[in-house]
């Protein structure tokens, strides 16, 4: 079995910023999907800068600091 799939998130947010570029009317359409790219493009931005979560390591505790 393969490990998770990871996602190109630069790659999706060129697509996406292509598609906002080619939608170019002033039509409803055209607006009402512009406003959903650009939300789109606003999460992915926000997943490709996302750090991982760590965990915190415990370290042990000297005796003579206890």
């Amino acid at each position: 079995m393969e490990g998770p799939l990871t996602s190109d998130f630069s790659a999706a947010r060129i697509h996406l910023e292509r598609a906002y570029h080619y939608l170019r009317g002033n039509d409803e359409a055209s607006r009402s999907a512009c406003e959903v790219l650009d939300q789109l493009i606003e999460t992915v931005v926000e997943a490709q800068h996302r750090r991982p979560e760590t965990g915190v390591l415990e370290f042990p505790r000297s005796a003579a600091r206890q």
